[in-house]
């Protein structure tokens, strides 16, 4: 039973998933959520990232046992694709559940998200526009935590494009190391049809791009730990492109952008109430 549970949790791409939440997490300190409050906002982002990695391998099982993926529990057979679907809806409807006590605002912007984390699975993956739901969830995900609050706000605009720019830097170098697979499969998302090296270069500079933003977007002066936030998303930003330059795409790419994420919302926190309308 116990080797079950562990397989089910690795089959909702863990990695992902915390550092979702964690972001989520930084952002409510950031705007002085209570802590009661900001429970519920891990719990609510938490389960939503579950709901959408659980539909990703229920829905990819077959494509990935045709590719002999020994990363994907459901492929491998170590649990039932039947119980990674159930657990899929299951995680869907206590995200939604767990997200209405933060308000109807925060509960329509958490489900669009959602939304286009299953549009993803269920298909857009494969179109030149597979870039869109990770912009569009992860443009979001400021927002669910704004509209969360006691009193709800709206991100600025820059928040916004931020959280965009890092979806799409997201999406492309977790295809990068699958390009050859998923070609095999008849997947042709964005990163497909431009290539690895451009997609690197693409997603290296969106990273670059949502660190300019986040450090300059509270408007001068600017704070010196922001620099340092800057600094940080910069180097990691060159660092990928050496990286890509001098061999094969590898999840070390995606672990960068994930990194530079959690950097960049500390940066957000930091500018805490400056970030709302």
């Amino acid at each position: 039973m116990a080797k079950k549970v562990v397989s089910l949790l690795l089959a909702s791409h863990p990695g992902p998933t915390v550092v979702v939440t964690v972001i989520a997490v930084g952002l409510g300190i950031g705007l002085g959520y209570p802590p009661a409050r900001l429970v519920l906002l891990a719990l609510a982002i938490l389960f939503g990232q579950l709901s959408i990695g659980w539909s990703n391998d229920w829905l990819d099982a077959a494509r990935d046992r045709a590719v002999e993926r020994t990363d994907k529990p459901a492929a491998r057979g170590d649990v039932s694709v039947g119980t990674v679907r159930a657990a899929a809806f299951v995680a869907l409807a206590v995200a939604l559940a767990l997200t209405l006590p933060l308000g109807i605002g925060a509960l329509v912007v958490h489900a669009i998200a959602i939304a286009s984390g299953w549009a993803y699975n269920l298909g857009l993956k494969s179109t030149a526009y597979s870039w869109v739901p990770f912009a569009v969830a992860f443009g979001l995900l400021p927002a669910i935590a704004t509209l969360g609050q006691e009193q709800p706000a709206w991100p600025q605009w820059w928040v916004y494009a931020a959280g965009a720019l890092l979806g799409v830097a997201a999406h492309v170098t977790n295809v990068l190391p699958d390009l050859e697979d998923d070609a095999r499969t008849g997947i042709r998302g964005l990163p497909h049809r431009l290539g690895a090296r451009p997609s690197g270069l693409l997603a290296f500079s969106a990273l670059a791009l949502a660190t300019l933003l986040i450090t300059f977007g509270p408007g001068l002066p600017v704070r010196p730990v922001l620099l340092v936030g800057l600094v940080i998303g910069l180097a990691a930003a060159l660092t990928g492109v050496v990286l890509l330059l001098r061999r094969s795409p590898t999840r070390l790419l995606m672990q960068l952008i994930m990194t530079c994420a959690i950097v960049d919302v500390v940066m957000l926190a930091l500018a805490g109430q400056s970030v709302t309308v």
